[in-house]
């Protein structure tokens, strides 16, 4: 048990808008992207920028937090007198919680009395965005480092992950799905709807014909999973697609009341350089995933 101060690490895919991680107190360590063979940090270049350059053909590549970054982070803030909470991108889809753990191993060598918690997401974009909020509010009430850990171990399998694409080609390039399934499903309208599953890996479970048949959908699903939590917060993130959110927002309010707190915001770059434009995503805390 340890009565220090803590902070809140996490990383740039947790997706959130810029304001509201100026009002968190939180670190976020950044992954890369590369588009054109030009190297970027991720948010390093204009969503609207990035996402027509995908449209327009441009090749993206995209590279994990190594075990230096995440060793240069903790040390800084070891030397500053905290302990350490780290919020990992789900190992089934990174390894960047693998490098969290290289460097918190190294530096439990180097600083025997230091706390170095590190927690594997399972969660992807927005969803360890909400669940990295949702943590964020505990820590601000006054919840120890322990019993934080434990909230989160205890609370990330709820945070439940639904989304669509607009075009199959982006999932067809990271091996999603096959090549002749993205040729089918775009000469049929074809619309994949996906989530996070308990592994953390990214799962298709269904599909639908037509654009606004997904968004609906992704309502629908929601609101089977949701049941049980009261004063729900919404997530949201789009490749783009503004108004596509505004239409899923606007859907959750008429589901879930119009007071509820909804989160929007761009699907970031790492994360849109596999998913592409067009991308619309919705979290929540639920049931089950």
């Amino acid at each position: 048990m340890s009565d220090k101060k803590y902070v809140l690490v996490s990383d740039s895919t947790s997706d959130l808008p810029k304001e509201l991680y100026n009002q968190m107190d939180v670190k976020t360590m950044s992954f890369s992207f590369e588009i054109d063979g030009k190297s970027y940090p991720d948010g390093g270049m204009d969503f609207h920028e990035f996402y027509d350059k995908m449209r327009g053909g441009s090749s993206t590549k995209t590279s994990q937090i190594s075990p230096d970054t995440s060793e240069k982070c903790f040390e800084g803030f070891i030397k500053e007198g905290y302990d350490i909470i780290c919020l990992s991108f789900s190992s089934g889809l990174s390894g960047s919680y693998n490098s969290a753990c290289i460097a918190r191993d190294n530096l439990m060598e180097k600083y025997p009395d230091a706390r170095i918690i590190c927690i594997d997401s399972l969660c992807a974009s927005t969803g360890e965005g909400l669940l990295l909020y949702k943590a964020w509010e505990k820590k601000k009430e006054g919840m120890g480092i322990d019993e934080l850990a434990r909230w989160i171990e205890e609370n990330k399998l709820h945070l439940c992950h639904l989304f669509t694409v607009d075009d199959l080609k982006y999932l067809q390039r990271g091996g999603r799905i096959s090549k002749a399934t993205a040729v089918a499903g775009s000469i049929l309208g074809i619309k994949p709807i996906l989530h996070v599953d308990d592994e953390g890996r990214l799962v298709a479970i269904g599909k639908v014909r037509g654009r606004k048949q997904s968004l609906n959908k992704l309502i629908e699903l929601m609101g089977e999973r949701i049941a049980g939590y009261d004063n729900p917060v919404i997530g949201i993130c789009h490749g783009d697609c503004w108004g596509d959110a505004d239409y899923v927002a606007d859907l959750a309010r008429q589901k879930l009341g119009q007071n509820i707190k909804v989160i929007t915001s761009y699907t970031g770059t790492v994360i849109g350089a596999h998913s592409g434009p067009g991308t619309l995503a919705l979290f929540f805390m639920g049931e089950k995933r």
